[in-house]
């Protein structure tokens, strides 16, 4: 199921995204005991990670019972300022109790091909086999089309049988690290946060346009057993 939520701006958007974060985290708890979520990088997921940390949200999370992963990562250090995990050590993780063992970023400074197959192995070890699946994966989307580290035009867009790889983005000159379409239609829930007039463009092209995947790999991501939710802003779906 494919659902479009549009919103006034951006904080009404990280509203939206902590809202429903809390939502399928009480559900998942209630019947399996954890929460499992991969999250994004972005100016989005800061605003929504901080709202998290703060009433009325984060009293109604067992922080205890949540376990983090990511959907992406760049080949930096933990402390980069360009790397993910660090954004949401800083905006989320310092503030809630989540326990340290249950927090499993993608090592960005070790060799990019490593640190794919060692988190693909750490995802195998973590779910039960054959299935990996995340309670919600976040994800959002560049004016590109891109998701994760899901680029136009390069090699991870064709994988299939590995959970996680490293993927060489010749217009960026640099490798990243990230989940597969695989993997990430797999999940129970997949929530694309989408914000800003720069959007417009791609986002109507992902939703509205021909399939071509290779051109706007946003576009692979179609859940096979779960829920697919655009959550925009209205700069982002003004040509919707």
């Amino acid at each position: 199921m494919t659902e479009i939520q549009r919103f006034s701006d951006g904080d009404a958007l990280a509203l939206a995204g902590a809202d429903f974060f809390v939502q399928t985290a009480v559900i998942a708890i209630a019947s399996r005991g954890k929460f499992t979520v991969a999250l994004s990088g972005g100016s989005t997921p800061r605003n929504l990670h901080q709202l998290l940390t703060r009433e009325p949200f984060l009293s109604q999370v067992d922080w205890s019972k949540v376990y983090v992963y990511w959907g992406d990562e760049r080949t930096v250090p933990p402390d980069a300022a360009e790397s993910n995990y660090k954004m949401a050590r800083e905006t989320l993780l310092e503030h809630v109790p989540i326990p340290e063992v249950q927090v499993h970023r993608m090592r960005g400074e070790i060799d990019p091909e490593a640190a794919a197959t060692e988190y693909g192995r750490l995802i195998k070890a973590h779910f039960d086999p054959p299935d990996t699946r995340f309670d919600l994966i976040f994800l959002g989307m560049g004016d590109d089309g891109h998701t994760a580290s899901l680029f136009p035009h390069t090699a991870a867009l064709n994988e299939v049988e590995h959970r996680c790889v490293a993927n060489f983005v010749p217009k960026l000159d640099t490798w990243r690290i990230t989940l597969t379409a695989p993997v990430i239609n797999s999940a129970a829930n997949v929530v694309f946060l989408v914000g800003g007039a720069s959007k417009a463009e791609a986002l109507k092209a992902v939703i509205e346009d021909e399939y071509q995947p290779e051109t706007y790999p946003s576009q692979l991501i179609a859940p096979e057993d779960g829920q697919l939710i655009w959550m925009v802003d209205e700069a982002a779906a003004a040509l919707l």
